[in-house]
């Protein structure tokens, strides 16, 4: 029985000329080359990784996702980038992608679902995921105190939009007790993540309180405001069901938030920083976090089978 990792990593934005100056896949480079550097102990490559935008077919699915529970994938990594008001045909899901994604998880199949500010990846809110996000003009976050620009510098951005820093920086997040797993490291001195990508306007997610099986794992702080704001939150499945891993922005996966010189679309105005430049260790760090959600994700079996999780080399 084979231990390679399958791993799907997805936009919600389709292959078109226009979405070349889009968060399209291949501004997720790093990160796919990342788990494909990633070996066993047998130093054989412990991830097979497939890159890809929508392909909607003649009826507008996405014939991979419409049908992912059929797939030998083991875990899918949804980047929900598309704007909520960009009514082009083939963005967000349809209902048969949605039912194809759910049936996934239902399987057993593990996915991590981010989207980032305001409505942003708005199709998420129908998918397993959806609970565990919060928008601005559906299930936005219960404390109406919230419901505000934190990030008040990039004005076309409303809220939820919590500034973690500069794209390019990184975050000092704080852990929850006890600390989950995902965030045990050997490349840190105290054994535990400490950073996260910054990014300027994070969305906002949650661990409902009647979901025994949600956890919110780690927070962020906002530079402007001081308010706390979840980063992460971490769902074990059922002995059916799969892992899922809810983010509040895909920044923390993208090309221009490890390394800011690989570039962005033309539609981002700020400013990058130098954070992880002047300090890879701190990438390294999240690296780790990374490698760990490529083995958590896993159907129950496997997951089993490739524990603990932050002993993996990389290349």
């Amino acid at each position: 029985m084979s231990d390679t990792i399958k791993v799907l990593l997805q936009t919600t934005i389709p292959d078109l000329p226009e979405t070349e100056d889009d968060w399209h896949i291949g501004r997720f480079s790093l990160l796919t080359d990342y788990l494909n550097g990633l070996r066993d102990p047998n130093n054989q490559p412990l991830c097979q990784v497939t890159t890809r935008n929508r392909k909607p077919d003649f009826q507008g699915h996405d014939p991979v996702l419409s049908r992912l529970a059929d797939s030998d994938y083991d875990q899918l990594w949804l980047f929900a980038v598309e704007d909520a008001g960009n009514a082009t045909s083939g963005y967000g899901l349809t209902a048969d992608d949605i039912l194809g994604l759910n049936a996934f998880h239902y399987c057993g199949g593990g996915i991590l679902a981010t989207r980032d500010h305001q409505d942003l990846g708005g199709c998420l809110a129908k998918t397993c995921a959806g609970p565990f996000h919060h928008f601005q003009t559906f299930s936005p976050e219960p404390d109406p105190t919230r419901h505000c620009p934190d990030d008040t510098k990039t004005t076309n951005i409303s809220w939820p939009n919590y500034h973690s820093g500069k794209n390019g920086d990184y975050q000092e997040i704080t852990l929850m007790d006890p600390v989950h797993p995902l965030l045990k490291t050997d490349v840190s001195p105290s054994g535990k993540v400490r950073y996260f990508p910054a990014h300027p306007h994070e969305g906002a997610v949650n661990a409902p309180s009647d979901d025994p099986d949600a956890t919110i794992i780690a927070q962020g702080k906002s530079l402007v405001t001081d308010k706390p704001f979840n980063l992460a939150v971490a769902v074990n499945g059922s002995n059916r069901c799969g892992n899922l891993a809810i983010h509040s922005s895909f920044h923390h996966f993208a090309d221009y938030n490890w390394n800011p010189n690989l570039g962005c679309p033309s539609f981002v105005s700020e400013l990058p920083g130098d954070g992880f430049e002047k300090n890879p260790e701190a990438l390294a760090e999240f690296k780790q976090y990374v490698s760990n959600l490529a083995r958590w994700l896993c159907p129950a079996e496997k997951r089993d089978r490739l524990m603990p999780l932050q002993s993996v080399a990389t290349v």
